[in-house]
């Protein structure tokens, strides 16, 4: 299986999402809803159904995918400063705002406002 390459091969905790496209074409339709909602569940993947005619659930996949990324980031699970863990901070501005120590509101003399 597929999911099961990408956790050897990746973290653990690596976030998988399952895309069924071409939802519209529903008369084509190869694999049950059903069939592929079990398979998700079965292999711990998240799914959504899309349809890139129509734009349905295109961006709503990247939201869900990236906000439990970001809450396994919160929990602990992932930790974007470990080498290997397969995420990391964009901008090296950004890693400073989520540094812990920069957690505290700036004095008065500091900002920039």
């Amino acid at each position: 299986l597929i999911s099961l390459d990408a956790r050897m091969l990746a973290s653990q905790n690596i976030v998988i999402i399952l895309c069924g496209n071409k939802k519209d074409l529903d008369a084509d339709r190869e694999v049950t809803f059903l069939e592929a909602s079990r398979f998700a569940q079965e292999n711990e993947l998240m799914f959504l159904e899309t349809s890139a005619l129509t734009g349905e659930n295109v961006e709503e996949a990247f939201v869900q995918c990236a906000r439990k990324i970001l809450n396994k980031i919160e929990s602990g699970e992932l930790d974007p400063e470990r080498m290997g863990s397969g995420i990391q901070y964009g901008d090296a501005a950004l890693r400073q705002l989520r540094s812990p120590r920069r957690a505290q509101a700036p004095n008065a003399q500091e900002c920039g406002c």
